[in-house]
């Protein structure tokens, strides 16, 4: 049996950390379901979210991860039978992909080599040659969390403008909000759909699809098959099926108390927060690449997300015994690759309830491991993260 001391640095990117105001919002009985007092919570926490995704439209809350979300995404969106394009960016644009083969619709993917954001002049010409406009749907991830890219989006909404193509743009945010910049609204996204146990630092549990105008207007002509996920019945005046059923009040607590976190620190000063974080880890996985064994899977600094990064372990170094190192030795939770960087890579959770001793503790962690595990690596990486942090402050 390992004993470890202190409080675990819980790095992983998602769940994240869930923070003790949240854990005590969520320590309290249940109540009136039916209550002027819940049905008010619940409505503020759908307001409350707009602003975090840059919006003005309607935003749903499902009791699911993620994955829930996209599949609220499709089928409100899409019929059998039609055709998505979708740029792969990593292992969770291929899994949205999949997703929508298993509902019956056709997809197109772009391929991707995993290092690199969406090229939006790729989807512009795509686009273009489709003038019978049988794709309805661009799937795109703004963040993938397998490989640490961030893509530009306001690039991909030129891309459909410049094909002057009516194809509904739809965005996964689920590793972005609340961590990088994001503008729904004036972007020009028509579906963003996100989750609550990352920046949000909530736990797991709730996912949202935020909606325009367009997309619910289009959504009505939609022949999926749908209840649970139907845009439509949680439109309904009768609080009831905002949840199609019974909320889940202890998660919605949570959310609540999340936000309320969120509006007093502002939302420009977390972003600020995670990218001088981000770019301390950055700094220091700069330095260990020196070593020539490390290295940032993001390979352009414009795309490395905010969130989370992913570093490159070459062979024959192995990354999970590095990882494990981290978990049992220093109480350091870091995760592993996934996809095609399975077994080859760690990925560093910067989002949520972290600070400056958090990332400083974490990179300490990781550089006595590469130490004691003969693991080449540059040295004053530690040095080169605080004059990050430094310069970030200034």
């Amino acid at each position: 049996m390992t004993i470890t001391r202190g409080r675990n640095f819980l790095m992983t990117p998602g769940p994240t950390n869930v923070p003790d105001r949240v854990l005590q919002a969520m320590n309290r009985p249940a109540i009136e379901l039916t209550g002027a007092d819940f049905i008010a919570l619940c409505r503020s926490c759908i307001e409350d979210l707009k602003p975090v995704f840059g919006t003005a439209a309607d935003v749903f809350i499902y009791p699911a991860n993620g994955h829930g979300a996209w599949e609220a995404a499709l089928v409100n969106s899409i019929s059998p039978g039609e055709r998505v394009l979708v740029p792969e960016t990593g292992l969770f644009s291929f899994f949205w992909a999949r997703m929508a083969e298993t509902l019956g619709i056709d997809f197109e993917e772009i391929a991707g080599d995993w290092r690199s954001g969406i090229d939006a002049n790729a989807v512009s010409e795509i686009l273009k040659a489709d003038t019978k406009h049988q794709i309805k749907a661009v799937l795109c991830v703004h963040t993938d969390t397998a490989t640490g890219v961030t893509s530009n989006i306001p690039a991909l909404r030129a891309a459909l403008d410049e094909a002057k193509h009516p194809a509904l743009l739809m965005v996964d945010a689920v590793a972005s909000l609340a961590a990088s910049p994001f503008s729904m609204d004036d972007w020009g996204i028509d579906v963003a759909v996100g989750a609550s146990q990352k920046a949000l630092m909530a736990s797991p549990g709730l996912s949202f699809t935020a909606v325009s105008a367009k997309a619910l207007e289009h959504s009505r002509t939609v022949t999926m098959p749908r209840h649970y996920w139907d845009w439509r019945r949680r439109l309904s005046a009768q609080w009831f099926d905002w949840f199609c059923g019974t909320a889940p009040q202890h998660l919605m607590f949570a959310l609540r108390e999340s936000l309320d976190m969120i509006a007093e620190e502002t939302m420009p000063v977390v972003l600020a927060r995670h990218h001088r974080l981000a770019n301390a880890v950055r700094g220091a996985v700069s330095v260990w690449s020196e070593g020539g064994v490390l290295e940032l899977n993001a390979v352009h600094p414009a795309e490395q997300a905010d969130s989370v990064s992913t570093v490159r372990v070459a062979t024959p170094h192995d990354a999970g015994e590095i990882i494990a190192l981290c978990r049992d030795r220093f109480n350091v939770s870091l995760a592993g690759g996934l996809g095609q960087l399975d077994g080859h890579s760690i990925r560093i959770g910067h989002m949520g309830d972290i600070n400056e001793a958090t990332i400083l503790g974490t990179l300490g962690a990781m550089e006595t491991a590469f130490a004691l595990l003969d693991v080449p690596h540059g040295s004053n990486a530690l040095t080169a993260a605080v004059d990050s942090l430094r310069r970030g402050w200034s």
